[in-house]
């Protein structure tokens, strides 16, 4: 029981919110630099842009990608934390919106391995890649299945990248959370499935149907 107790106090669900996002902000950081250093800064596309005036924009909006991820990530948090802590308050659970922020915030760090193989893929195997292929990549997605030149700038482009073996395990990590702040309160826990998949992920179909109806 003791050792129990301890697992559970030094779960990353359970650790000091921020340190935990500044963790997450500063590995995202560095993988940004790294890819558009390494990777997209060294396109065909880029070096001849880069001496014209949309250069300089080009440059803005990258400076601006960088200080942008604190913002995003909150909001990301924020949203898709009150989405799941109201699937929890539906089925009875009582988890706060602190605890289900944590939760999405921990279950975040499963995408930093996709841009991780990202980066490992164009800077040790594709070397020489294009900017639609650099824009269409994302591993272990439906987009491999499918002829990315004719779907970039379409509307299934997005879904398709979303689709992938990482959401899934992303789900995972959401009902692992709500599973262990659920133990403290509920002996049993087979509801958690159901809190995801009724809140998140529903929410998760519906917006991928939402872009691809408005996708102009």
């Amino acid at each position: 029981m003791t050792a129990l107790n301890e697992e559970e106090n030094h779960s990353i669900f359970d650790s000091d919110k921020r340190l935990t996002f500044l963790i997450l902000c500063l590995i995202s950081v560095l993988l940004l630099y790294v890819k558009k250093s390494f990777i997209e800064n060294e396109t065909a596309a880029f070096e001849f842009m880069q001496d014209r005036p949309e250069g300089a924009i080009l440059q803005l909006i990258s400076g601006l990608q960088f200080l942008s991820i604190p913002f995003i990530y909150a909001w990301k948090f924020t949203v898709i934390g009150f989405v799941l802590w109201v699937g929890c308050f539906l089925f009875g659970y009582r988890i706060t919106f602190s605890q289900c922020w944590s939760v999405v915030m921990a279950a975040e760090f499963v995408f930093i391995v996709p841009e991780l193989l990202k980066i490992i893929w164009f800077l040790f195997i594709k070397t020489d890649p294009t900017v639609p292929e650099i824009r269409a990549f994302y591993p272990l997605s439906l987009m491999h299945f499918f002829d990315y030149q004719t779907l970039l700038g379409s509307r299934f482009a997005y879904p398709l990248r979303a689709i992938s073996l990482f959401e899934i395990l992303y789900v995972l990590v959401l009902v692992r959370g709500v599973n262990f702040f659920s133990m403290r309160t509920h002996k049993q826990n087979n509801a958690t499935w159901w809190i995801v998949s009724c809140s998140y992920v529903l929410v998760f179909i519906l917006w991928l149907a939402f872009y691809m109806i408005v996708y102009k």
